[in-house]
């Protein structure tokens, strides 16, 4: 690969890690009502508040527009949006069984190696529930899930679970915000390693699919407490 080659890969990789934390911050504006339904999403105004250019900016309106947190259409500026409940199920209900699946399977393929992974990267959540740093729990809280997806050897399924995870991922992020949250969570994670760890396929399907569903009411709860 020439130098140019790899200076130009290398500004992508800059502006979709630029994209990805604009995503973040609108999404969290948006689930918290900062941002009401139907406000209009400039470009120009999301750029200078952010001190960024308009390509990342771009971006990451496509990507809340996936999420059904914004409406992007054709030659009309985006506006805030609001998924119907019926849609925000269906979401969820997908997401928890991709994710029950990956689960299962992961019991049954994990290599020893990946399975040391999937405990540091649970014990790196225990350590987190009483630090005052939501950035970092959400990091490794992708990573904690992205490890159940790789141990599934799948790689379409991975790639699925990855696509609907990014449609739904405001959502599961807003429900941290909820007293206790944190310690529920790993609660509810340790119960998928133990099983993966056991080898128990269904048992830890069905505790990823549990765990799914209660993200999903505590988002609600969230959403009812704004």
């Amino acid at each position: 690969m020439t130098l140019q080659a790899r200076d130009i890969r290398a500004a992508d990789a800059s502006r979709r890690t630029l994209a990805e934390e604009l995503r973040l911050q609108i999404a969290d504006d948006i689930v918290r009502g900062v941002l009401a339904p139907g406000t209009p999403l400039d470009e120009t105004e999301l750029a200078a508040r952010f001190g960024v250019s308009r390509t990342p900016v771009r971006e990451a309106i496509r990507q809340l527009a996936a999420s059904g947190l914004v409406d992007a259409r054709a030659h009309r500026a985006a506006v805030v949006a609001r998924p119907s409940e019926d849609r925000l199920v269906g979401m969820f209900e997908a997401m928890g069984e991709i994710e029950g699946l990956c689960a299962g399977l992961a019991a049954e393929r994990m290599t020893a190696v990946e399975r040391r992974e999937l405990e540091n990267v649970h014990e790196q959540l225990r350590l987190l529930i009483q630090a005052a740093d939501p950035q970092r729990h959400h990091e490794i809280n992708e990573a904690f899930h992205g490890a159940i997806y790789a141990g599934a050897h799948n790689a379409y399924l991975a790639e699925v679970a990855n696509a609907t995870r990014a449609r739904v991922q405001p959502f599961r992020r807003a429900q941290f915000r909820n007293l206790g949250r944190l310690s529920k969570s790993y609660v509810e994670h340790d119960k998928v390693v133990v099983a993966i760890l056991r080898g128990q396929r269904a048992v830890a399907a069905e505790a990823m699919r549990a765990h799914i569903f209660t993200v999903r009411e505590e988002y609600e709860a969230y959403v009812q407490s704004l």
